[in-house]
C-alpha cells in the first residue's frame, strides 16, 4: 500500500489534482460551514456546498491537471464536460449520503463530512483520470 502511495506521487498529474481538489475543497468547505452557520439542514449545506466545489473544481481540473486530455470545443467538449458532472453527481450522492448518515446517527456533520472528502476524493479521480480526461 505504501509502495503504491509513492507511485502515485511520482504521478505529476495526480500530485495536480490533489492541488486542484484542495482548491475545490476549500470553496466546499467555505460553503458548508457558512451555510451551517445560518442554521440550515447539514446534508442540504452539504450538498450545496460541493456544487460549488464542482464549479472550481471543472476550472482547476481542466486548466491545470488534465490540460492535455481537454477536448478542445463542440460536441467532445460538451460530452467531457457532461462526464465531469456525472462524476461530480457520484461524488455528491457519496458526500451528501455520508453526512446525512453522520448526522442521523448522531455524528458532528463536520466530522461526517470529513469522512465523505476522502470518499468522494477517491471516486472522482478513478472516475476522472479513467474516464472523463482519458487520453
Amino acid at each position: 500500500m505504501l509502495a503504491q502511495m509513492f507511485v502515485r506521487l511520482s504521478d505529476v498529474r495526480f500530485i495536480r489534482y490533489v492541488l486542484a481538489s484542495v482548491g475545490a475543497l476549500a470553496v466546499d468547505m467555505g460553503c458548508f460551514l457558512a451555510l451551517l452557520t445560518t442554521g440550515m439542514w447539514a446534508a442540504g449545506a452539504s450538498a450545496l456546498a460541493y456544487g460549488a466545489g464542482i464549479v472550481a473544481h471543472w476550472l482547476l481540473s481542466s486548466r491545470a491537471v488534465f490540460v492535455g486530455s481537454v477536448a478542445e470545443r463542440g460536441v467532445e467538449r460538451t460530452r467531457q464536460k457532461a462526464l465531469f458532472v456525472a462524476s461530480a453527481m457520484v461524488g455528491l450522492g457519496l458526500t451528501t449520503g455520508i453526512v446525512w448518515a453522520g448526522d442521523s446517527s448522531g455524528l458532528d456533520p463536520r466530522l461526517a463530512k470529513l469522512g465523505a472528502i476522502a470518499v468522494s476524493f477517491a471516486a472522482t479521480w478513478l472516475l476522472r483520470s479513467k474516464i472523463v480526461f482519458r487520453a
